[in-house]
């Protein structure tokens, strides 16, 4: 239930909408002015609607009061630049009185959605060895994939998980599990592309002794196996039509028949299947069964793909690099500009799977304290062609002086070594400083850090 809060002077029109807002499920509190805002303090509530003109402080005073709480502004002078005004303060939205019952609570509906969606916090999850780890990412694609997890999370339904492989499909399964009810019972994880079509029905549903050439013993299915548990389906678009038509009384029904047994048994199992493949087309073709779609597609949630993601994919490489120095105790290892540069101008079909690899990759080969792209095994982007005094130019990156001038791009370093050396005997150190587009103590600080001795002219005699 969402907490609204009213600040409207006129008391019929305040009564109005607090009764109209309760009829929707909404917990509503009044105030009639800014100061008994105020007094109410306006950060508890998820949203707030006030007038535009108030007695005293304005009604637009509210959208710093109450941040980060939107504030709808509602205003009796519905001119375009009282709107815009109030819009270019911060108000989320306005509406304009008299207003329509429908149009208000459509956009009171639409606000707290959206509200709720970018306060969605990632969801913590425990992986198969036990370490419990935060999802990363905050662009607005993710923010939706969490705020689907935690509302799905309870709600005990089944759920199909689309994306691009090595998105971390799994992960979101681990995290649908862990937050659900069933989180003291068995998560069973299955990748149906990795069982062979001959044994995968035997794999999920068992089979009786002697029920084929090889059954030496009785075996328990993975289904059986998460009865009260989760069972996550990978690739389920590869799953075989035999065992698409068992799986589908296993949610139909709740019941599984072993291979070669004539006794069905009750399973209490939540099922969650992940692909990168359109189920609906492949249903279309008759390689899967759209029936079986249906059952499966109650809940969907899209995981976007990496190069999708620009905001996010240098705080997952920092993650994934730490965790890979801490395998190889290569601690301090720090991704070079160029590094960052190629890995965020990636196009990562392989998405945060190809990516963790390029940075394990870079972990093992990496010669000094820093990971260069040759380290990643990933060609840097292509560059435009740029005159030479440009390319000079970009040698001083960081201001004159910066610590930190160990970061700068080994390509760079060895364009101003390749400079010195061949330039240092026909011009002075001012000129060499002014084609580098540096200072001279900047020149100098690079020469002893590159250990570049600098060239000593013939000595002039006296007289």
């Amino acid at each position: 239930m969402s907490r609204i809060l009213i600040v409207e002077d006129e008391a019929i029109i305040r009564g109005a909408l607090r009764r109209l807002l309760e009829r929707h499920d909404h917990e509503v509190s009044e105030a009639g002015g800014v100061a008994e805002a105020r007094e109410l303090d306006p950060q508890r509530f998820d949203l707030v609607i006030s007038d535009l003109r108030l007695p005293g402080e304005p009604g637009t005073d509210l959208i710093t009061l109450a941040a980060p709480v939107p504030v709808l502004i509602m205003t009796s002078y519905a001119s375009m630049r009282s709107a815009v005004e109030a819009l270019k303060l911060g108000a989320v939205d306005y509406v304009a009185k008299p207003f329509d019952h429908d149009e208000l609570l459509e956009t009171v509906s639409r606000v707290l959605h959206q509200q709720a969606t970018r306060q969605a916090e990632p969801p913590a999850v425990t992986d198969e060895v036990g370490q419990r780890q935060t999802m990363i990412g905050n662009c607005p694609a993710m923010q939706v994939v969490y705020s689907r997890i935690r509302k799905t999370a309870p709600a005990d339904v089944t759920v199909l998980i689309q994306g691009e492989s090595g998105t971390g499909k799994e992960l979101v399964a681990r995290a649908l599990h862990q937050q659900s009810k069933r989180a003291a019972a068995p998560l069973i994880c299955v990748n149906c592309a990795a069982i062979p079509e001959t044994l995968i029905e035997s794999e999920l549903f068992g089979h009786e002794k002697g029920a084929f050439t090889g059954a030496n013993a009785a075996r328990t299915g993975l289904v059986e196996a998460a009865d009260r548990g989760t069972l996550f389906l990978d690739e389920i678009g590869e799953l075989p039509p035999d065992a698409q038509a068992r799986l589908l009384r296993v949610l139909q029904e709740g019941e599984i028949r072993k291979i070669g047994s004539v006794e069905t048994r009750h399973v209490d199992v939540r099922l969650i299947a992940a692909t990168h493949r359109d189920l609906h087309s492949l249903s279309k073709t008759g390689e899967f069964r759209l029936d079986l779609y249906y059952r499966l597609n109650v809940m969907q949630i899209d995981l976007p793909p990496l190069r999708d993601r620009e905001d996010d994919i240098l705080e997952i490489a920092d993650a994934l690099l730490a965790k890979a120095c801490r395998r190889h105790d290569r601690e301090g290892l720090r991704l070079s500009r160029a590094a960052r540069r190629v890995i965020r101008d990636a196009p990562w079909p392989g998405n945060v799977r190809e990516l963790e690899n390029a940075l394990e990759r870079g972990v093992i080969l990496a010669e000094s304290h820093l990971i260069h792209p040759d380290d990643l095994g990933l060609a840097a982007p292509p560059r435009q062609s740029a005159a030479p005094e440009t390319r000079v130019m970009s040698l001083d990156e960081s201001p004159e002086g910066d610590d930190d001038a160990d970061t700068d791009d080994l390509s760079l370093e060895d364009y101003f070594q390749h400079f010195v050396l061949e330039h240092q005997d026909q011009m002075s150190e001012t000129e060499l400083a002014q084609k580098l587009g540096i200072s001279r103590k900047c020149l100098w600080e690079r020469r002893q850090r590159l250990g570049i001795p600098r060239k000593k002219g013939p000595r002039r005699s006296a007289g």
